[in-house]
């Protein structure tokens, strides 16, 4: 049976007409009286009942409008990058449903952000799917034919042309090379065929070899079957906090770990490199937590300026 309540409107003016009525029955009650010319207690008398009556009004309706405020301060500081925040529901009034409707559009709001996330991510997957396969049928095929070719040319050049083909043929083969990296990470295909430590025994094998920092990995044994989509999860947060130690921070070293910690697979990414700004929040970072939050997992940054940065991801240990 839904309980019938007044709206704030009614509510505040039955509050004041209350206090007062009660201020005139009062003075109804009371022998007090004012005389034509009034005299000083007579005045004292008038400005105590008033102050009371005040009191009283500011009393009542600071009880019912409380909720109000606590609804605009937190509308000023919700952050629907950070889920969970809600408002303590009231014990009843207009007050409290105003905090209960609050905390539903959050919940509605949290819940379509998180699928159109989910969404955007697939998406962008999908695109990257693409590019790679592209990249790895088109454009390297066509880069071996060229090598092929420049090889067939070199064994009937002169001699004094050997040596200039020789280089054509190195940066030809460079640039394969490249292309079959670019492919590795818009889509690892170690990832699909072998799982996710080996493809991120490859991530950190690749970063090193490329001039970058010294990569340190210790992947637990034993770890429990991630869904696919949580695997890639926890792939793309390594690559990306792997790319900012590297091209970014400065990095010397990077520890790698990856462990599961109760019902929890926890990745944790740690360099020694510049460390994070004051109030940084990169596109980089928010896509990692979109990431994140896409398979209901917790994304923690921490860092300052000179002691490196930590990233650590918590997705939930499932089954495939």
């Amino acid at each position: 049976m839904r309980t019938w309540t007044l709206p704030l409107y009614w509510k505040v003016c039955l509050i004041n007409g209350t206090v007062f009525l009660g201020g005139t029955v009062a003075l109804l009650l009371s022998p007090a009286s004012v005389s034509r010319r009034a005299l000083v207690s007579e005045a004292v008398v008038l400005t105590l009942g008033l102050t009371v009556m005040l009191v009283t009004n500011a009393l009542l309706l600071r009880a019912s409008l409380a909720p109000i405020d606590r609804v605009v301060r937190q509308m000023a500081t919700v952050d629907l990058l950070e889920p969970g925040q809600r408002l303590p529901a009231g014990t009843g009034g207009p007050g409290a449903r105003l905090v209960a409707s609050f905390n539903a559009m959050l919940d509605r709001l949290e819940a379509e952000r998180s699928s159109s996330d989910a969404r955007a991510l697939a998406a962008e997957e999908d695109e990257r799917h693409r590019i790679a396969r592209e990249l790895h049928d088109e454009v390297g095929q066509q880069l071996t034919v060229v090598l092929l070719g420049l090889k067939q040319v070199q064994q009937r050049a002169p001699a004094e042309l050997v040596a200039e083909l020789e280089l054509v043929r190195e940066s030809a083969r460079a640039g394969l090379d490249d292309v079959r990296r670019v492919a590795r990470e818009l889509r690892p295909g170690v990832l699909d065929d072998l799982g996710l430590h080996s493809a991120l025994a490859a991530l950190a094998t690749g970063f090193s070899g490329h001039g970058g920092a010294t990569i340190r990995r210790s992947i637990a044994p034993g770890l429990p079957a991630l869904p696919p989509e949580t695997e890639l999860v926890v792939y793309r947060v390594a690559q990306e906090a792997l790319t900012n130690a590297a091209r970014h921070a400065g990095a010397r070293g990077v520890e790698l770990t990856l462990q599961r910690l109760g019902d929890r697979v926890v990745l944790g990414v740690e360099d020694d490199g510049r460390g994070l700004p004051a109030g940084a929040s990169g596109a980089g970072l928010r896509g990692m937590r979109e990431r994140a939050r896409s398979v209901g997992g917790e994304l923690e940054v921490t860092g300052s300026p000179g002691r490196g940065t930590r990233v650590r991801l918590s997705v939930p240990a499932g089954s495939s």
